[in-house]
């Protein structure tokens, strides 16, 4: 085949590319740290074939560039591929090695900006809200053209004044206690998403649950591997838009087609509140909620059951097993075995365990839960429920778990379980079990005494165990308040909380009398220190 003839302006564009890849060769030159890449100079004439193979050999070079340059040093390319001349590693614009001149972090840089971002709008907005408004300019560190949306309990311009009389609503466990760590560390996780990025439905086709991104599975394995809570190897992950969807995933998956009468769903008392309203919500004819298992009595082979066992326990904290001795499945909703909030004694070794972002890191927005499964045609059923309710999951929201998980399973690397027991209170700021657990315990041992100060309530009371995550023995510190009103006149415990402008759930929702509620102290530290003071001053 005879050569393609190029036109005068072909060769203008091709000179210009060779120039400007020798100009960035000699600059990568004279920078440590850099992985140069640019274009090599073309001969005056070429083929389409040959454009082609060039083409596709510097995509490869790019991205095997990008997969395994240790140290995560940026990697520039020419303007005319990649618009901006640089890239971001992890979707994140690395700051320059020391001793290296600030050229690649430039103004625009997102890092650079989403710092300004955090300080500036902590500041204006007091600590007690979010800036809402125009981008930053990194130039001007000062904040215009928003305002600030301000925390629950807070108002004014600025979010600084404190509405004395303001309802505390605790009744649901929003984490954003743990917004605080984030923002101490948020470069080591945050994540940027390019437009392009991420648009199709499919992830994985070789797995069985196709939507589950490869390196959200990795991180999920690693985290668990770290903590030891639970086996999965020789498991199958499948990812759900939080627990809450796999939770119904797995009813459909566990429920037996074609039976006369729906199978019963049960779970021992006090059980989590949603737990019936989940179950009976479509009005599903394969099953349906059973009530206690404490008095479910299976009568015959027809009485097929489902049990859900929550451990530690939501409300009360405790550690729990299944009650019913027969055939039935279990699913073990394990969204509270962290080494922040429960002693880690044993990695869980069952067929089916649930678990949730949310009561992890605190990312409850991110709607992100992972069932780990044993069975292989449970995991296929499983994944087809999310099909065809959701076709699948966010891929932006997956995105964000990786990186969520990875950053904690990373201030971790490398340690044994002697180093965690050697931290400063500096170290445990970057390190998030530790933090979360210092915070649960300073929280718990507050709200231990605002309650000895009033006799109308009490808490239940928990025998430490040795966590083989931490070294050491431990106190379970739940992420709930299983509190007690224990006075005769207070047989409502939740409407006396009301009346003091506190919002909580109370017992009957949890096949529990209306004496106990459940409280959340997962909230802000602002939100938390109004409950000590209202709780303490109840007479």
């Amino acid at each position: 085949m005879a050569p393609t003839k190029l036109s005068s302006r072909q060769k203008l564009h091709i000179n210009h590319l060779s120039k400007q890849g020798k100009q960035q060769r000699q600059q990568n030159q004279e920078k440590k740290g850099y992985f140069p890449f640019s274009l090599m100079p073309m001969p005056g004439s070429m083929n389409s074939k040959y454009l082609i193979c060039l083409s596709m050999a510097m995509n490869v070079f790019l991205l095997t560039s990008l997969l395994y340059e240790k140290n995560y040093h940026p990697i520039t390319i020419p303007r005319n591929l990649w618009g901006k001349g640089k890239l971001w590693v992890n979707n994140v614009c690395m700051p320059p090695q020391e001793g290296e001149a600030n050229t690649v972090c430039a103004v625009d840089d997102p890092r650079h900006n989403i710092a300004v971002a955090t300080a500036g709008g902590q500041a204006t907005c007091s600590g007690h809200g979010y800036y809402v408004g125009n981008s930053v300019s990194p130039s001007q560190p000062t904040l215009s053209g928003g305002f600030c949306k301000c925390h629950a309990c807070f108002t004014d311009h600025n979010c600084s004044t404190l509405v004395s009389d303001c309802i505390l609503h605790l009744d649901h466990g929003d984490p954003t206690m743990f917004e605080s760590f984030w923002i101490k560390n948020g470069q080591k996780s945050t994540t940027m998403i390019l437009g392009w990025q991420l648009m199709s439905y499919f992830s994985d086709v070789g797995n069985i649950c196709w939507f589950l991104e490869p390196e959200l599975a990795k991180e999920i394995r690693s985290l668990h591997s770290l903590v030891g809570n639970a086996v999965t190897k020789g498991r199958h992950i499948v990812v759900g838009t939080g627990s809450t969807q796999l939770f119904q995933a797995a009813l459909y998956a566990l429920s037996p087609p074609g039976r006369s009468r729906p199978t019963d769903v049960i779970s021992a008392a006090p059980y989590y509140s949603s737990y019936p309203v989940e179950t009976d919500y479509l009005k599903s004819e394969i099953y349906k909620w059973a009530g206690d298992a404490w008095t479910y009595k299976q009568t015959s082979d027809e009485d097929y059951y489902i049990e859900l066992v929550t451990s530690p326990n939501n409300p009360d904290g405790f550690t729990r097993e299944a009650v019913v001795n027969g055939s039935g499945p279990v699913i073990y909703d394990l969204a509270y075995y962290w080494p922040h909030y429960t002693p880690i004694t044993a990695p869980v070794d069952e067929d089916l365990m649930l678990f949730t972002l949310s009561k992890i890191t605190g990312h409850a927005g991110s709607r992100i839960g992972w069932a780990i499964v044993n069975d292989l045609e449970v995991a296929k059923k499983m994944t087809e429920y999310i099909m065809l309710n959701t076709i699948g999951v966010s891929k932006e929201s997956q995105l964000r778990a990786t990186q969520i998980l990875h950053s904690v399973s990373n201030s971790y690397a490398g340690e044994r379980t002697f180093d965690r027991q050697r931290y400063s209170s500096t170290d445990q700021e970057h390190r998030f079990f530790h933090y979360g657990y210092t915070l649960m315990s300073e929280r718990w041992d507050s709200l231990r005494h605002a309650v000895s100060l009033n006799h109308r309530f009490t808490l239940p009371a928990f025998e430490p165990e040795f966590c083989n995550f931490f070294g050491h023995h431990t106190t379970p510190r739940p992420a709930f308040a299983w509190l007690k009103c224990e006075g005769k006149e207070d047989e409502d415990c939740e409407k006396l909380l009301k009346s003091n402008g506190i919002m909580s759930r109370g017992g009957r929702h949890f096949g529990a009398p209306q004496t106990y509620v459940r409280l959340s102290i997962l909230d802000r530290n602002q939100i938390f220190n109004i409950l000590l003071d209202r709780l303490s001053s109840i007479h």
